[in-house]
């Protein structure tokens, strides 16, 4: 990856659980990257069950199979450079927050999606 370091998708519970990332989910995120020209912070990578909890996400969540990622992001203009990137190279599972977006690869999970929190 030219962007990541592995551990930017650690669990805070785990240190170098980013290694359980999926790396094609991985390559395609850093694909998106290389599209837009800004920094993509990643708030949330792997968690670890116990993490996942914690934070409320939900039950059979993507981020405990390695297949998702938060992105920071709190301004309309990123927020419309990150999603188009994201579809560009075919990661089209995405959430939008007030300060992330997510995204994941989960094929467990309905494609072609795109929500609100």
């Amino acid at each position: 990856m030219k962007y990541f370091k592995l551990s930017e998708f650690d669990s805070p519970d785990v240190v170098g659980s980013g290694e359980a990332m999926d790396m094609e989910f991985l390559s395609r995120l850093d694909q998106a990257r290389s599209l837009c020209d800004i920094p993509f912070r990643i708030t949330s990578g792997y968690r670890s069950e116990d993490h996942n909890r914690k934070v409320g996400g939900v039950s059979n969540s993507s981020h405990t199979k390695g297949l998702a990622a938060d992105i920071a992001c709190t301004n309309s203009a990123a927020r419309h450079i990150i999603v188009t990137a994201l579809l560009k190279v075919g990661l089209n599972r995405i959430g939008i927050a007030d300060t992330f977006i997510h995204v994941d690869r989960d094929p467990s999970k309905v494609a072609n999606v795109i929500w609100t929190y």
